[in-house]
């Protein structure tokens, strides 16, 4: 089965919108919009995304070998990714579950 790589580069863009989302409103009480700062990271994580050589293939960046976003970013994602990851499960369970099987 082909691997339709803009649908799946905007099923990721959407999934680390809404866990920045989560993280937002759970760390920085965000209400619906998010926060500078975490508006910052939503963009440079959509801006890899669009540019991810590796689309295709990839399944979870934390699994990459590549590893393109900059050590600061990287921190910043994994401190979403840690809270907002079981969190996922609560608020939007069938796509959470949808992302961890099928990456």
């Amino acid at each position: 089965m082909a691997v339709d790589i803009e649908k799946k580069r905007e099923k990721e863009k959407r999934t680390v919108t809404r866990m920045i989302k989560i993280y937002c409103r759970g760390k920085h009480g965000s209400s619906e919009a998010i926060c500078p700062e975490c508006e910052e990271l939503n963009n440079y994580a959509i801006h890899k995304t669009e540019n991810c050589p590796f689309m295709e293939t990839k399944t979870f960046c934390s699994k990459c070998k590549v590893h393109c976003y900059s050590p600061k970013m990287r921190d910043k994602i994994r401190e979403v990714m840690r809270y907002s990851g079981p969190r996922m499960l609560f608020y939007m369970p069938a796509e959470a579950i949808r992302h961890i099987f099928r990456g």
